[in-house]
């Protein structure tokens, strides 16, 4: 996918992309592909394959979403897709990456502060920051980073009531959902819509599944990491 193509199906999404912000964007591929030389950040090495699956495919959930003057995280950012994607294509958005691996929070944060983009960097296991980050975010985004059973118990208690949580999916994402019903009782949210997409060049299916939080998490979710697998919702 070229430079153009990025423009153009963005567009179709009714995603504003200026040029400064797809400068940025391309910047963002090549220090990721740089960085990737010393530690591993993105098995996608082909450029024109990096601008498919890892920019567009993080892109394509601000389809139909303002998130001017709100508040979202991404939960295992990782090389920082979406968030860095998100933070890029949504300037008024305040956007917090969190990844347990510190040397990736650090790439990020040097990576915002060489281009001047404004985000907070999170270190820790995402379980043991919902404990005490609860109910701060409007949005929370994961992708490609566990089950919606485990992801739901880890993200949820983040959430505000009334915000949402948006699982980037692929096209097993029925059979995660059908997985999750007592889950979504449990921790009182339920999905609000999900958009499915077909990546434009290489045809890989997606799906972005939201999910509203309707009322506060008890408090004893979410439970260690390893109980959680373990034994989901």
């Amino acid at each position: 996918m070229t430079r153009e193509q990025l423009y153009n199906y963005l567009e179709h999404e009714e995603i504003e992309c200026s040029d400064i912000q797809l400068d940025l964007l391309f910047t963002l591929m090549d220090s990721t592909l740089k960085q990737n030389e010393k530690f591993n950040l993105t098995a996608i090495t082909d450029k024109g394959q990096f601008v498919e699956k890892m920019i567009y495919d993080s892109a394509v959930m601000l389809h139909d979403l303002d998130l001017s003057r709100k508040s979202i995280i991404d939960i295992g950012t990782g090389a920082g897709f979406p968030g860095m994607v998100v933070r890029i294509l949504a300037p008024k958005a305040e956007v917090t990456l969190l990844d347990s691996t510190k040397k990736k929070i650090d790439y990020l944060l040097d990576f915002a502060k060489q281009n001047n983009l404004e985000v907070t960097g999170v270190s820790k296991r995402a379980e043991d920051y919902a404990r005490n980050n609860r109910e701060q975010y409007d949005y929370a985004v994961a992708r490609a980073v566990a089950s919606l059973n485990i992801l739901l118990e880890i993200i949820m208690p983040l959430v505000k009531v009334g915000g949402t949580f948006i699982a980037m999916k692929g096209p097993e994402y029925v059979e995660e959902v059908n997985a999750c019903k007592n889950a979504f009782k449990k921790l009182h949210c339920h999905i609000e819509h999900v958009y499915e997409i077909e990546l434009p060049e290489s045809k890989q299916k997606r799906a972005i599944v939201y999910i509203q939080k309707d009322e506060v998490a008890n408090k004893k979710y979410p439970r260690q990491y390893n109980e959680i697998k373990k034994q989901p919702l």
